[in-house]
């Protein structure tokens, strides 16, 4: 049986991003393997069906540790032997193409999830990121942007011969499975332990720098101070800033207003149950938080972004506003708050345009990639 590697940073990548990947290789005859820190595995992967190898990479491209996982990897791809490398993320991008290309490894694919560079980054990403993607392009037989802006930047890569950039909507959502999710209200809140009458904020992403979770938090810290007693807020995720964003809401005072709820295998039906969804992260790829608030039918507030430029329209299916500007994101949640005809709007807007990001057309368009990369590399 032919063989199949997925390689990642970290091993939720399978269960959150890549079941539909995982089952259409099965499909087309493939064993499939995983590899990645699994250090974050959670009980989910059980249900992938697939062959596990961790190894030690990182996310920081300045740990020594990846020298280490570098040459694990190695190891695993020379001897298994496999016959076709998908790469996700930074890192694993890095690290899988370098070691497919080591090991005469074909076909790779490499998705990226939103590239280190783009417009307001650093300039010190644009030197050194955009020139290691120039670099790894090279030993890449296709690579998949999963927005404009990455799309644009990567036409200008030079890939393998016969080697083709796509543009992927994303990681695809099941809108159906969501839109249908039947939800008591009333209970449903009471286990979240949020009042029936409390206009509910959610939040969705891991608890780090990059997710900009401090902004809606100081937002609602706001809110609370001019009065506004009703409006509670839910955070879903984990990572290694929940102290810090639990002191930061204790000092504001909305300790009794902004609930962590860590790691949770129900967000549909949290989704269900809340009125707004906020969203306010410094970088994006394109954010399958943000697609499953739009197939809640749920209207929202995003920082103005990559990514999150691509699915909202300001204005039509939600708001935009700038990175660390609290005023304006106060001002946006109180627009919404007090307009239910709005929000109502926007809500119908949110469940036609995340049509086109449904699990079903990434599916139908990852299938054509696969098969169209195969029969490439047997030419």
């Amino acid at each position: 049986m032919r063989k199949a590697l997925l390689v990642s940073t970290v091993s939720r990548q399978f269960t959150l991003f890549d079941r539909d990947n995982i089952r259409i290789l099965k499909e087309l005859g493939y064993e499939v393997h995983c590899a990645a820190n699994f250090e974050d595995a959670t009980p989910d992967l059980n249900s992938l069906g697939i062959v596990r190898h961790h190894f030690d990479i990182q996310r920081s491209p300045y740990s020594v540790k990846n020298i280490k996982a570098f040459f694990q990897l190695l190891r695993i791809m020379k001897t298994e032997r496999f016959d076709l490398v998908h790469c996700h993320a930074p890192m694993g991008g890095v690290l899988g193409r370098l070691c497919a290309q080591l090991t005469g490894t074909r076909p790779v694919l490499y998705t990226a999830h939103g590239f280190h560079f783009y417009k307001g980054a650093p300039i010190i990403n644009n030197l050194i990121y955009k020139n290691i993607e120039r670099i790894a392009a090279h030993w890449t037989d296709c690579l998949l942007a999963m927005n404009r802006e990455d799309y644009i930047a990567a036409q200008h890569f030079r890939l393998r011969d016969g080697g083709k950039v796509y543009y992927i909507p994303g990681v695809g959502v099941d809108t159906n499975a969501i839109n249908n999710v039947q939800v008591d209200r009333r209970s449903k809140r009471r286990e979240l332990g949020i009042p029936e009458d409390a206009f509910l904020i959610i939040s969705i992403g891991e608890l780090i720098k990059r997710k900009n979770h401090q902004q809606a938090i100081e937002a609602i810290a706001k809110l609370k101070q001019n009065g506004y007693d009703k409006i509670y807020h839910v955070i879903c995720g984990r990572g290694i800033l929940m102290d810090e964003l639990k002191a930061l809401s204790e000092n504001l005072g909305v300790s009794d207003r902004v609930c962590f709820l860590g790691y949770r295998n129900d967000i549909p039906e949290i989704l269900k149950v809340s009125d707004l969804f906020v969203f306010t992260s410094f970088q994006e790829g394109l954010p399958k938080s943000v697609m499953e608030a739009m197939a809640a039918g749920l209207p929202i507030v995003a920082t103005r972004i990559r990514g999150n430029i691509d699915l909202i329209e300001d204005g039509k299916n939600g708001l935009l506003v700038e990175c660390g500007d609290v005023d304006s994101t106060i001002k946006s949640i109180l627009e919404l708050y007090n307009n239910e005809e709005l929000r109502i709007l926007m809500s119908k807007n949110n469940l036609n345009k995340i049509k086109n990001y449904d699990s079903e057309v990434v599916r139908e368009k990852m299938d054509y990639i696969y098969k169209t990369v195969m029969g490439s590399s047997r030419k």
